[in-house]
């Protein structure tokens, strides 16, 4: 039982990191000709970092950006319930608490990448015609899956 513990915290403190870095690393978009990148906060060419989007007045942006803080901030939230529910918590009960917030900041994650799916991951509004995913994208992908896992994990386990 410790070990699954242990296993859970160490993929829990590995899933906050991931979206931490994936949330400000601006490598969502990556172009195929020009070298250059694009995330939530900037847009990245060889020659450096500007602050200026060419769609950051969007809403859409602005809901992504939102989401993406409120998925870091529940994931950590999570992760320090889950540590106060380890030491304070009695024999035989869930980790109820632990395991809502991290299926709300799963939900988070869903709406934020959803929503960037939908607006902007074919190119759209980024100014390259042609471009694929980039790490951070797929990193947050990543985070949405482990996420919901260790959140029904949580849900399921009893604390013996």
């Amino acid at each position: 039982m410790l070990v699954l513990l242990a296993g859970i915290f160490v993929v829990h403190i590995a899933t906050c990191i991931m979206l931490f870095v994936g949330t400000i690393a601006n490598v969502w978009v990556v172009s195929d000709d020009r070298q250059g990148s694009v995330g939530l906060w900037k847009n990245c060419t060889i020659g450096g970092c500007d602050y200026v989007l060419s769609y950051a007045s969007e809403d859409a942006l602005k809901a992504v950006q939102a989401f993406m803080i409120l998925s870091i901030i529940f994931s950590v939230i999570s992760l320090v319930v889950f540590v106060f529910q380890l030491f304070t918590m009695e024999k035989g009960n869930r980790f109820f608490l632990s395991g809502a917030t991290m299926l709300v900041c799963w939900l988070c994650i869903m709406v934020g990448v959803s929503v960037y799916t939908h607006h902007y991951a074919s190119g759209y509004g980024t100014n390259y015609s042609k471009s694929h995913h980039g790490y951070s994208f797929i990193l947050t992908w990543i985070c949405f899956c482990f996420s919901f896992i260790i959140g029904v994990l949580y849900l399921v386990l009893r604390k013996k």
